[in-house]
């Protein structure tokens, strides 16, 4: 009944309207929401009819309510953000340098946003080196929904939570030559909040404006940092925030002087074709996905292709609500972990032994008392995580935002470990590859060459053009901070002093 009472009003109220073209068999209800969302404008009368064809098959699939309820929920994801809040920023009366972390100057605070009762937790570290002159990064881990902290703690961090669930100081970490700021967004992440669960941002488009006045008023806060070269980089979902949010900065007239994305998912359709690859023989790490699993997997992308390339092209909540159902199933990986293919999974979550080490000293009372926070920490947020993808946010191309900081002359830095299988080297190769911008044949037809790191190892293979950079990290997974620390660290020292080519020396 509750199908009847949201479909019905609907229909009566377009039956006037017309389709630019009819479609032979159309049923009631799709031709209501085509009308209504304006889909066909644009489209062939094939590519139409294979949508019709495609509706009705996931009606067969989960049955009409079901299918109406999923289309409804995705549809808040095309939804227009919330603008014109009151945000405000804070620092906490905390003394997080008791915690041992580091010697250096550290800030932790809250910015939130009055109507929606969020708060979003930021930890600040000064450069261990020249905190006048060196640039700042802002560091964003990725799920959707996994804390920052987690990179502060396992990956680049100033210090590691080892299984003692004691800070190790860590003699790689980014604020060697720079300062480093983490943030839990969005909200509900980490050591953030929200009053109502209904207002965890589900897309990253809405996400973005949050983002854009954090660094408005963290600017504005702290006038000594506003002048440093401005740098933000991150991981995974990251590959999403990232784009969307540098060129939201830009467009506000922020400045901004690159970015960085590790093991980044961007571009999903294109992303999405090397993804048995990976475990098929292509990827360098053997193959450990069966015969069947990679014929059947490419059989079912070449299906899913022409609904991706539509979202695409004409993106609206029924095109892409198609392509997202359409799209393949990831081979398992058994007990591999998915994050690194060289070690098995184990019990732990995200099959990472740390994450209960930082769980556990993110709970400790002399923690959060140190950093001025009271809440239940949770490395990654199931329902932060559920929000995204239940509206397949993962699904929508933030390919077009990078085009937009390359063509701003932003430089923009890919990197990826080379043993990961979730958001693998060789599909985010593939992406970059095809983007669609003013030097897109340069960069496309340029060779990889040795990446050698200044004390003489050969970390890994790079390709650059101008200031667009992709970088293969030899032995590592998801997470190259924690896996190459040394070499991680000889990256971002060069990219940072603007050695996008990785072929000179320091000064």
């Amino acid at each position: 009944m509750k199908f009847a009472l949201t479909i019905l009003p609907l229909i009566a109220a377009t039956q006037a309207l017309q389709l630019p073209f009819e479609i032979p068999y159309l049923n009631d209800e799709f031709k209501a929401m085509v009308i209504e969302e304006d889909t066909f404008n644009g489209l062939s009368f094939q590519d139409s009819m294979n949508l019709h064809k495609e509706w009705i098959r996931n009606e067969l699939k989960f049955g009409k309510t079901k299918l109406m309820k999923y289309f409804l929920n995705f549809k808040k994801s095309f939804a227009k953000p919330k603008t014109n809040l009151n945000y405000k920023l804070k620092q906490l009366d905390s003394t997080p340098e008791l915690l041992g972390f580091d010697s250096v100057k550290q800030i932790s605070g809250y910015f939130s946003i009055e109507e929606t009762e969020k708060e979003f937790f930021y930890w600040f570290f000064e450069s261990r080196n020249d905190p006048i002159n060196d640039p700042l990064i802002l560091w964003l881990s990725g799920g959707p929904g996994c804390s920052s902290n987690i990179g502060l703690a396992m990956e680049l961090g100033p210090s590691m939570i080892n299984a003692t669930i004691q800070p190790d100081f860590n003699p790689y970490a980014w604020n060697s030559n720079a300062s480093l700021l983490f943030l839990d967004q969005p909200a509900s992440v980490g050591f953030s909040t929200v009053g109502d669960q209904s207002e965890i941002p589900f897309t990253t488009e809405q996400a973005s404006i949050d983002f854009v006045n954090f660094v408005k008023l963290f600017r504005a806060k702290y006038p000594q940092y506003a002048k440093l070269d401005f740098h933000i980089a991150g991981e995974s979902y990251a590959g999403h925030y990232i784009p969307k949010y540098a060129a939201s900065v830009v467009d506000a007239n922020l400045p901004l002087k690159s970015v960085l994305i590790g093991n980044g998912i961007t571009d999903a359709v294109v992303q999405a074709k090397e993804t048995a690859n990976m475990g098929c023989g292509k990827g360098g790490i053997g193959k450990i996905y069966t015969d069947e699993e990679c014929s059947s997997y490419d059989a079912n992308y070449e299906r899913f292709l022409p609904y991706g390339l539509l979202c695409y092209a004409h993106p609206n909540p029924l095109t892409c609500f198609l392509s997202a159902l359409a799209s393949p199933n990831v081979p398992d990986s058994g007990d591999r972990n998915p994050y690194d293919s060289r070690i098995k999974c184990g019990d732990s979550p995200l099959c990472y032994e740390q994450m209960n080490y930082i769980d556990e000293y993110f709970n400790l009372p002399s923690t959060q008392k140190a950093l001025g926070v009271q809440k239940h920490f949770t490395p990654c947020d199931r329902d932060v995580g559920l929000h995204f993808t239940s509206n397949f946010d993962v699904m929508r191309p933030y390919q077009q935002y990078v085009t937009q900081l390359l063509e701003k002359q932003i430089p923009v830095l890919i990197y990826a470990g080379d043993k990961d299988l979730v958001c693998d080297w060789l599909g985010n190769l593939a992406w970059v590859n095809v983007l669609d911008y003013e030097d897109h044949d340069q960069f496309n037809k340029t060779e990889f060459i040795p990446w050698i790191t200044l004390n003489g190892t050969e970390a890994g293979e790079v390709k650059n053009y101008k200031h667009f950079t992709f970088l293969r990290v030899y032995e590592s997974g998801h997470m190259v901070p924690m896996d190459q620390p040394h070499n991680a660290l000889d990256m971002v020292n060069r990219w940072i002093n603007g050695d996008f080519s990785f072929q000179k020396k320091l000064n």
